[in-house]
């Protein structure tokens, strides 16, 4: 079955909502509606639209209030305001802010149709695609956090152009995952697409690697190699940790993306390559730069479209997903026999900081599943493998707790146990001191030389 667009409607004239919903549906739309901007908000995430429609005037969330807070969720998504004539000022200044065009009221049924199909052609909706297909170019992400949608989004967009793409987040964030994607959902999808390491391979070989060398052209060429440019002709070429590459194959690599063409080391003969280039780096490139580490006009040439992968802390919502799809391939591969996370182990995971990101849940997950022996996984399975990472968010009653009873200690000895100097320095009265120190089973004479 075909997919269809799928369109929000935000108006608080439910009579107005109902015409617009029947003449999107008479041309295939998949429509959900809203009659307040609150509502939408709500919908927005769960629906996830191709566009959004919105009257100007609405109590509560008005038009503009809602295209911020859906610029925030996701910058990718069209918004066409609604609006009457009185307020057409307002929607051309709209305009100006970055939503995709206004309608005035009263709306002909083929205007409204034409400015729908305009916002998915401009922002490239997958009409007449599956679910199926539209997602197969990403389907080796797991999410559905806002921040990874926003991101998701922007990939495909720019996976349509033929834009040098850096890739830039903290280790273990899937960039290899996220470049991969952009490829499947690129012009290049039939061709190939080759990872690179630059800091797996040795400086000495790296040069050869990638641009291949011929017969005789140092010891040890005993025969020529076309490399991995060549190798990439017509596809894609992801150059991971891209700021470790050494400064002399930093030259070549810009004089690549200037001319399309590679020099294999020992020839005199320019090789023309199609390759669309993706790189990735865990480093701070501005900071090489000012380190005279990597080059600055290099870095431009990459740096055409930036995409930034979140930590896992920053999109918590997604770990239940993640662990959940972690556990059942790996279940599948031991014994299939089906494991479930017990809430309270659920929860250890939520709250863990994962400064590995996904690549260490994974192997958290890994870890229980191996030492699971029932279809539960417990918390205790968990705890070994996490806890010299875990940084539990502590809710505020603890938090204050702990505060105040380090907070009289460290008073203690600073006074050596002397109770009234501790409770002048705290400002509070003896009596109240001396009910805080018992509320914390306090013993002032311990602190005494």
């Amino acid at each position: 079955m075909a997919r269809s667009y799928r369109i929000l409607l935000v108006d608080d004239e439910t009579d107005l909502l109902r015409l617009w919903k029947l003449r999107l549906q008479s041309k295939n739309y998949d429509v959900a509606v809203a009659a307040s901007g609150e509502e939408a908000l709500a919908t927005f995430s769960a629906f996830k639209p191709d566009v959004v429609l919105t009257d100007l005037r609405m109590p509560g969330i008005d038009g503009l209030a809602l295209f911020e807070a859906i610029r925030n969720l996701n910058k990718s998504v069209p918004v066409i305001i609604i609006t009457a004539h009185g307020s057409i000022p307002e929607a051309v200044e709209a305009t100006r802010q970055g939503v995709f065009s206004f309608l005035t009221k009263p709306i002909e049924g083929s205007a409204l149709l034409k400015e729908v199909a305009k916002a998915i052609e401009v922002t490239g909706g997958w009409g007449g695609e599956t679910a199926e297909e539209r997602d197969e170019w990403r389907q080796g992400i797991i999410s559905q956090s806002a921040i990874m949608e926003e991101l998701l989004s922007r990939a495909k967009l720019v996976a349509e152009t033929d834009a040098t793409v850096l890739i830039r987040g903290e280790s273990g964030t899937g960039k290899e995952l996220l470049a991969i994607a952009i490829h499947k959902a690129s012009r290049y999808k039939d061709g190939p697409f080759i990872p690179v390491n630059c800091t797996a391979i040795p400086e000495t070989l790296l040069e050869s690697e990638l641009f291949g060398h011929v017969k005789g052209s140092f010891t040890g060429a005993v025969k020529s190699y076309a490399g991995l440019f060549q190798s990439a002709d017509n596809g894609t070429l992801f150059l991971d940790e891209i700021g470790d590459m050494p400064l002399h194959i930093q030259v070549k690599l810009l004089r690549v993306l200037q001319d399309r063409q590679i020099r294999p080391v020992g020839s005199s003969q320019p090789v023309p390559v199609n390759v669309r280039i993706i790189s990735a780096t865990h480093k701070n490139l501005e900071e090489a730069i000012r380190e005279n580490t990597f080059r600055e006009d290099l870095f431009y040439r990459l740096n055409v479209v930036s995409l930034e992968l979140p930590p896992l802390h920053r999109r918590k919502e997604d770990i239940p997903l993640l662990a959940e799809h972690f556990a059942s391939v790996l279940t599948e591969k031991k014994d299939g026999q089906e494991k479930r996370f017990t809430p309270e182990a659920m929860q250890i995971l939520v709250e863990a900081e994962w400064p590995g990101n996904v690549r260490q849940l994974f192997n958290v997950v890994e870890n229980a599943v191996a030492l699971a022996t029932s279809p539960l996984i417990t918390e205790d399975l968990l705890y070994d493998a996490i806890k010299q990472h875990q940084k539990k968010i502590l809710p505020l009653s603890e938090a204050k707790r702990q505060f105040e009873q380090q907070y009289l200690i460290q008073l203690l000895q600073t006074t050596q146990g002397n109770v009234s100097q501790a409770a002048r320095l705290a400002q509070r009265n003896r009596t109240d001191f001396y009910k805080l120190l018992n509320r914390h089973h306090i013993v002032p004479s311990l602190y005494k030389d």
